[in-house]
């Protein structure tokens, strides 16, 4: 976006144009005060703000600086061509301090990539910005100093402390502190089923009554996932710089991202006047764990088919459409009936037949053909809480690191991605697999479309024990994880 601003004669008058929200229109009461505050004002004229092109919807308060600078530019008060061989973004407070806003590591690439001669940024935002490298980074504490630096080229020290705005999401948790995967005790099938989603990137489905360790098996799946590679630490990098995350180093840590089921259609796939990114987009290359399946909207839970097979958002509007990265892993969890006891031995269920039928009829079949692991989990005996704990994070995580590293060697890729062509070349079946794969489709065990899961997580399986083929006993594993998880045997009379 271009700032253009022209000064005529006229009543005295500052317009901004250029199709923006509302964050923009205020901007010139924002840099009115910022101006005077500074010393300086606005002309005692008209002075037009065009945001080029005129076509483009800007949003957000990111242009308060560059419209400020450019007012004084116009009034031959700054260097006009230095201004225009810069890339500047920033809110301004009323004093003229300059605040944070999102998107500034996309700056900075849009800086290099231009050429700029400097990059001036909040101070909050400068280390983000010196992640790109290749452009002069200014980190302006206020519009004085941001004036200082293009009169005169020198770079103004910082003001200590942060301007970061107390909406501002922190960065993302260390894996230290996520809890062990040893504290889970029992429940060895979900635990192999964590480990299998994380070496291929899996969509995985835990059924199972309250209690009994869903949300806990889940919530300790960023210690399992392997790092970021450098393609995907830039792009998660780009996710959360421009949905507001604070970006102080590249992250290496896979996002996990656990919306709540009242969130929105707009909260979990991106939307709003702007178009920010949603939740879906934020667990790029990480885990989106949905807890109470069941609970989100059927707006919400449909929308999820889109990027499950594609890997990204499409946000379309009447006045264009973008698309976010999401290839993402799902990991979801769910009673299996309202009051979560079906099945379960120690408590009787208490649904009617009909209750558990509208219950489970919100997961749409669609839906959950895409997950490729379906564990149902039972009530932990009280037996195995009392055993030691078993195997800790670090042993899974090594396991699942050499697993994904056998696949990136072989095809690129996560095993969770093949398809078609890519199946046959990289995930050829050996003779008795086929024969287990040709009497599980006579039965009716699974269905074609079924047909390409199952052997993408043999296939993972096969990497996890070092396999070059997948073998019958990797196919025959991979059907256990496709089982129903609502088989009617275990639902009684209610």
């Amino acid at each position: 976006v271009t700032v253009e601003v022209l000064v005529a004669g006229g009543l005295p008058a500052l317009h901004v144009v250029g199709l923006g929200d509302a964050a923009v229109m205020e901007a010139k009461e924002r840099v009115r005060a910022a101006l005077k505050h500074s010393g300086w004002g606005l002309p005692p004229s008209r002075v037009t703000v065009n945001l080029a092109p005129a076509d483009l919807r800007k949003a957000g308060p990111a242009y308060d600086l560059p419209i400020a600078l450019a007012v004084l530019a116009a009034q031959r008060l700054v260097p006009a061509q230095r201004l225009a061989d810069a890339v500047v973004v920033g809110e301004l407070a009323l004093d003229g301090a300059v605040r944070g806003v999102p998107g500034v590591l996309a700056a900075a690439l849009l800086a290099r990539d231009r050429g700029a001669v400097a990059l001036l940024v909040p101070p909050s935002h400068a280390d983000e910005a010196r992640l790109v490298g290749g452009v002069p980074v200014v980190a302006p504490a206020t519009l004085a100093d941001a004036v200082a630096f293009l009169r005169t080229g020198r770079v103004p020290d910082a003001a200590p402390g942060s301007t970061m705005p107390e909406d501002f999401e922190p960065q993302a948790t260390d894996l230290a502190d996520v809890a062990d995967l040893c504290e889970v005790r029992g429940q060895a099938l979900a635990r192999r089923a964590l480990e299998v989603a994380a070496a291929g990137e899996h969509a995985l489905l835990l059924v199972g009554p309250p209690g009994c360790g869903k949300s806990m098996l889940a919530r300790r799946a960023p210690g399992v996932w392997p790092p970021l590679a450098d393609d995907a630490a830039w792009t998660a990098a780009l996710v959360r710089s421009a949905a507001g995350l604070r970006v102080a180093a590249l992250p290496r840590h896979p996002p996990f991202r656990a919306p709540h089921h009242g969130g929105s259609e707009a909260g979990l796939f991106g939307g709003g006047p702007s178009l920010r990114p949603g939740e879906a987009t934020r667990a790029h290359g990480g885990v989106l764990f949905l807890d109470e399946l069941p609970e989100f909207s059927r707006r919400v839970l449909e929308g999820l088919r889109q990027p499950l097979e594609a890997g990204e958002v499409v946000l379309a509007r009447a006045h264009g459409s973008r698309r976010y990265p999401a290839r993402f892993t799902l990991i979801a969890a769910m009673n299996p009936c309202p009051c979560g006891h079906d099945g379960d031995d120690a408590v009787p269920c208490r649904c009617h037949p009909s209750d558990r039928r509208r219950y489970r009829a919100r997961i749409s079949g669609p839906l959950l053909d895409r997950f490729d692991l379906r564990v149902r989990m039972a009530r932990v005996p009280a037996a195995a809480l009392a055993r030691p704990v078993g195997e800790g994070t670090a042993a899974v995580a090594a396991r699942v690191a050499a697993a994904r590293d056998r696949a990136l060697a072989r095809q690129g890729f996560a095993n969770g991605h093949l398809t078609g062509a890519g199946l046959d070349r990289h995930a050829p079946l050996e003779h008795d697999a086929r024969l287990l794969l040709e009497q599980a489709l006579a039965r009716g065990a699974t269905s074609a479309r079924g047909v390409e899961r199952l052997r993408r997580v043999a296939r993972t399986l096969a990497d996890l024990a070092g396999s070059e083929s997948v073998g019958a006993p990797h196919l025959a594993e991979a059907l256990a994880y496709r089982a129903d998880p609502f088989p009617e045997a275990m639902s009684g009379a209610g």
